[in-house]
């Protein structure tokens, strides 16, 4: 779930347009657990083809990287490798609550209670392996590049930013900044009103954009200083962080005392010695991360797509099609643009 970093974060709005002809790290295992949340049938169900096999994640990837592509925005999939052990207390919490959720959901549906039943499939989303070499193949299609990251795939998104290969990551949480992401967006590719969960509200959505220098010079620390704050708050390493310690009271603490090992504080002082905060800072600042990426965008493979998505996934051949060929067509105009330009 990532570090909450949103009180102390100031974002600013973009268009999707200013993102054209540049390169973003897209991260993609919280990608195509956004789309395996959302894109489901009337009673949560995802969607499935024939042999029941999920294509939520497909359909999501497939018309989302349309748009990107069209809009000129070149994004690079940046897939998880083997997680750090001190993941595991945190990888076995999500399992439990997904087994929880879709005990619920099942309830829920036996009872009638369709929305109850759409808010709890959300949080039953599993990623199996035929998912990812689906997307991966996919990606592949469209001729959009992919990197299989040694361990966490947003420290090497991150890393991407710092070498310059790439100008921001994507992704809905906040740990890009701590493994160093010199810039981060979020809700990309996402606009229009979105309901917010268990109320009948609806927010305006729009890409928006955060600068790592920014927002420390903003709050007068380090980025090892924000990777403290971080552990005070909780992390994926330290999940349940520290009693009544938000965002706003850690910042406080790091500010005033510089780092952990000085914080005096009864009883938060004993608290810290119980875990490895020198380890969990090694994986934000040390992180393991893919070397000398390479990454080169290709055509896009009409017929695989059409075979890959209709003839094996039961996708509408004619909705894929008219896709592909507004896609082709602006990717054409895009290029004439250009070449307009520079004659």
């Amino acid at each position: 779930m990532g570090t909450d970093l949103k009180p102390l974060v100031k974002a600013r709005e973009i268009r999707l347009e200013n993102l054209a002809g540049k390169v973003i790290a897209v991260d993609a295992y919280n990608t195509l657990y956004q789309f395996l949340a959302t894109i489901r049938g009337y009673t949560g169900e995802p969607l499935m083809d024939s042999h029941g096999r999920v294509t939520s994640h497909l359909s999501g990837l497939f018309y989302r990287n349309a748009n990107l592509l069209s809009t000129g925005v070149k994004p690079v999939y940046v897939f998880d490798g083997r997680p750090p052990a001190l993941k595991q207390a945190e990888l076995e919490s999500r399992r439990r609550s997904k087994e929880e959720a879709r005990a619920r959901y099942e309830q829920a549906l036996e009872e009638g209670r369709l929305e109850d039943a759409r808010k709890y499939a959300q949080a039953t989303s599993m990623l199996r392996d035929y998912m990812i070499e689906g997307a991966k193949r996919l990606l592949t299609l469209m001729g959009i590049p992919y990197i299989d990251a040694p361990s966490e795939g947003e420290a090497t998104a991150a890393h991407m930013t710092i070498t310059g290969s790439a100008y921001a990551t994507a992704s809905q949480d906040y740990d890009s900044l701590l493994f160093g992401a010199r810039r981060l967006v979020r809700n990309l590719a996402i606009s229009g009103r979105r309901k917010l969960p268990n109320r009948n509200v609806y927010i305006d959505v729009n890409p928006e954009v955060i600068e790592l220098d920014e927002m420390l010079r903003d709050l007068g620390i380090s980025r090892e200083a924000l990777v403290d704050v971080a552990i005070l708050i909780g992390t994926d390493f330290n999940p349940d962080g520290f009693k009544g310690i938000g965002a706003k009271k850690a910042l406080q603490l790091i500010r005033r005392y510089g780092r952990l090992e000085d914080i005096d504080v009864e009883g938060l002082r004993d608290e810290l010695k119980g875990i490895d905060y020198e380890a969990i800072r090694g994986i934000f600042l040390r992180p393991e991360v893919a070397e000398d990426v390479r990454i080169e965008f290709r055509d896009v493979d009409e017929q695989g797509i059409i075979g890959f998505l209709c003839d094996e996934h039961d996708f509408s051949r004619d909705r894929v099609s008219n896709t592909i060929k507004r896609l082709k067509e602006s990717m054409r105009a895009r290029s004439s643009s250009l070449e307009q330009w520079f004659t």
